[in-house]
Formats: C-alpha cells, structure tokens, sequence
C-alpha cells in the first residue's frame, strides 16, 4: 500500500480526511481542463496522473474503512476501475436565477452548470471547481473565489464588486462587461488571479477603470 501513499505525496498511515484533501489537491493540479488541448503529451500525462491518483485514493479509502494498516492489509483488487468523482454529473439541474447568497459552496463542483443571473453575494466558493460554469449577470459581490477553478467561465455583465478573487484562476473566462470594482486581486504589487487568455473587453476593473 506504500505506493499508493507516495501517489497522493502523503505519508503512510495519513488519515482518510488527510487522504481526501490530498486527492483534491492533487486533481487540482492535473484536471485536463488546466492544461491546453493541443499539447497532446501533457494531456496524456494528466489523464495518467488522474488514473493514478483516482486508484490510489480508493485503495486507501478501502483500507482506511477496514481499520487496518499496511502492514497487516494485503492489496485489494477491485472489478470496476475507480471514477474520478470531477467528472461533470449527467444531468445538471438548471441553476439560473437561484439565491445562493451567504451560501457555503466550498470545494464543490459546478462545473458546466448554468447559474447564469443567480444571487451568490456573499457566497464562500473557495477551492470550488467552476470550469465552463455560465454566470452571466450573476451575482457575486463579496463572495469569496479564493483559488476558485474558474477556467472558461462565461462571467459577462457578472458583478464582482468586493469579491476576493485572491488565487482563483479565470484563465479563457469571459468577463466583457463585469464589473469587478473593489475587487482583491492583488497582494502588495502583485498579481494573484491567473487571467491568461480571458476577455476583459468593457470590463470595469478594480480600480474603477474601464478595460478597453
């Protein structure tokens, strides 16, 4: 079983919460969606690292939920390859319009989903996966997006006033029009929101300024 500890970089014997943050952590880092399409090599290495940490986390999962240790648990094989659980569910319920205000969405995944004009002031929606998620016209003045996975989302005419965006990747993210007056994304002189690639086009940033 020490292999599948070296996976997830955790020592052995870590407890399952340590397990599961660790897992998180780690799809974090590897999610396909954070690394361009055209770069086949990453892409293939991402899918392997997922594979790899998908099993690792159930294996020990499995062991955690048995009460033993690695020394008295032999490997156990399961018939069906583990699942990553960030895969987008089948159906998602449509979530426009919706008030989340003051909500703990903390670590979820809502990815893909549309909750485009829905109230998510003051919502806590930090380390939540978000890719592709539509928040047209949403509202998310003070909520809190610290390290949010934000990549590709549809963020036009969204209101980011007061909102801490402080780690949050909006990488390719569509903020035309959003107005993220009063926002943190800096610490000191420096940057800390990932906006490679994302349209700011009329976009009121945090200063006041208009992007042109």
């Amino acid at each position: 079983m020490e292999q599948y500890y070296r996976v997830l970089e955790i020592e052995p014997g870590a407890t399952l919460e340590e397990v599961n943050q660790a897992y998180k952590d780690l799809v974090f880092v590897w999610h396909p969606d954070r690394i361009p399409q055209e770069n086949l090599r990453l892409q293939k290495k991402a899918q392997e690292k997922l594979k790899a940490i998908n099993e690792a986390r159930e294996k020990l999962r499995s062991l955690n939920g048995k009460h033993t240790t690695i020394h008295h648990s032999p490997p156990s094989y399961e018939k069906k390859p583990p699942q990553s659980t960030y895969k987008p569910p089948r159906q998602n319920p449509d979530l426009s319009g919706k008030d989340f205000s003051g909500s703990n969405l903390s670590n979820k995944d809502l990815s893909g989903r549309n909750m485009s004009y829905a109230n998510l002031s003051g919502a806590n929606l930090s380390d939540t996966f978000m890719h592709k998620v539509n928040l047209r016209g949403a509202d998310l003045s003070e909520a809190n997006l610290f390290r949010a996975n934000l990549l590709l989302a549809d963020l036009r005419e969204a209101n980011l006033r007061s909102a801490n965006l402080i780690g949050a990747d909006l990488s390719g993210a569509d903020l035309r029009g959003a107005d993220l007056t009063g926002a943190r994304i800096r610490s000191g002189d420096r940057l800390m929101v990932k906006l490679i690639g994302a349209n700011l086009a009329g976009a009121i940033m945090p200063d006041g300024v208009v992007h042109s």
